[in-house]
């Protein structure tokens, strides 16, 4: 039996995120082009400091993604591309942006005139704090009574405290570090460690 959401996806252009090579968005991006695909590159003018100057340069507004608007039955031209690390999937089919999102994301760069580039947070997600006098301690982000906080656990003990942050001064841990770290604790608890 045929599942009409994956058929529409394979003949019928959606937005997917690229994961890219650093510092390859915009090569990916001409790339893309040059074969005639629909791509977009969000980027932003930057003040930065040379040797001897201080000059602007246009820089990507996410670093490491390039968007892509194809039927997934074209993804073969897309991911053959150099400098492309993978489509952006989750269980292993590439994740449909809405046109809405990608529309907004264009619409604050033409019209707005200033906005700041922010990690997406979710609660409950793993943080790690990047500034202030408490850099580099690392806890799971949790929202009590409107406020976020970082609550810091002693897994072995199930015992926490919580502190409130701000947002900019949090960024995510990558997930294969909270998975090497859970993995340590597990075996670590099953008695295994000396």
């Amino acid at each position: 039996m045929r599942d009409p959401v994956v058929e529409e996806r394979q003949t019928v252009a959606h937005w997917y995120a690229l994961y890219t090579r650093p510092r390859f968005e915009k090569k990916i991006d001409l790339k893309l082009r040059e074969k005639g695909l629909e791509s977009y590159l969000p980027l932003h003018t930057v003040r930065r400091r040379w040797s001897d100057r201080w000059k602007k340069v246009e820089q990507p507004l996410f670093s490491c993604y390039v968007f892509v608007k194809i039927a997934l039955r074209d993804k073969i031209y897309v991911v053959q591309t150099h400098g492309v690390v993978r489509m952006v999937s989750f269980n292993g089919t590439p994740s449909p942006i809405p046109d809405v999102e990608i529309n907004a994301v264009k619409n604050v760069l033409e019209h707005a005139d200033s906005f700041e580039t922010t990690h997406y947070l979710a609660i409950g997600q793993m943080v790690e704090v990047i500034r202030g006098s408490l850099e580099g301690i690392r806890g799971r982000l949790v929202e009590h009574r409107g406020q976020k906080r970082l609550l810091v656990a002693i897994e072995q003990i199930r015992q926490a405290i919580t502190i409130e942050v701000n947002e900019f001064d949090v960024q995510p841990v990558a997930q294969q570090d909270v998975d090497a770290r859970t993995a340590s604790i597990k075996y670590r608890n099953t008695g295994m460690m000396e």
